[in-house]
């Protein structure tokens, strides 16, 4: 059996596309699954837009992505773990060579991620060294994830001391229990964080990283990007 992990905090408004496109790819793989909503404190109706699109809803109050991601593992019994982000489109082929990756042998993955809508220029110069970069360093992005449950649990899961980066860390700790692949399949994810937010911001979370280490992501102290009350999305307001 095959768990979808959608962890959600206030994503009414996405969610039904994302849901959508879940329940089309795993349809496509013709594998037993289910599809979890991982329901973090959210204030606007995340819980019912998820049952109603037919998704089973875990409800947590931890407003800490590494710990509502366990959330959902622990929830589920499958032994194959998606974790799409709330904002991510995924499609058959994608879920398909993922799960042909994983009994070809590999014991977790990710998959290139390309944003929606216009995207400000710095941005866009950003994705292909983005993109360059996370096949070099064969490390899985937060919004589409998949492992093997086993290998999970044995490095214990997403690291809950981190309130950022936790894909980087899991990444690292599974790619010990055997190989992690980069797929050549992308998945589409929301640009909106890039356009409600400044090139400069962005540029200042990531050298108090570059300074502080690993430390700086162990609050949501300089983790507003995350963790603040969302700003609109220019594009959508528009």
């Amino acid at each position: 059996m095959i768990a979808f992990i959608v962890p959600a905090h206030n994503e009414a408004a996405l969610l039904p596309k994302t849901l959508g496109a879940l329940r089309d790819a795993a349809r496509a793989t013709g594998e037993a699954h289910e599809i979890l909503v991982v329901d973090d404190a959210s204030t606007d109706g995340t819980a019912a837009v998820a049952e109603r699109g037919g998704a089973r809803v875990v409800s947590v109050t931890h407003r800490q992505i590494s710990m509502t991601r366990n959330a959902g593992a622990r929830a589920t019994r499958a032994e194959i773990l998606f974790f799409v982000d709330a904002d991510t489109l995924v499609t058959a082929s994608v879920v398909i060579a993922a799960l042909r990756a994983l009994r070809e042998g590999a014991v977790a993955g990710g998959a290139p991620f390309f944003f929606d809508g216009q995207l400000p220029l710095w941005a866009r110069l950003v994705e292909p060294l983005a993109h360059r970069y996370q096949r070099h360093a064969g490390l899985a992005a937060g919004c589409f994830f998949f492992c093997r449950r086993d290998a999970f649990e044995k490095v214990g899961g997403f690291d809950t001391r981190l309130f950022a980066a936790e894909e980087i860390a899991l990444s690292e700790a599974l790619k010990q229990q055997g190989p992690l692949v980069i797929l050549n399949q992308g998945v589409l994810t929301s640009g909106r964080k890039l356009r409600a937010h400044s090139g400069r911001e962005h540029l200042r979370i990531a050298t108090s990283y570059f300074l502080k280490g690993r430390g700086f992501l162990q609050s949501r102290h300089g983790l507003g990007l995350w963790y603040d009350e969302r700003r609109p999305d220019p594009e959508r307001a528009a």
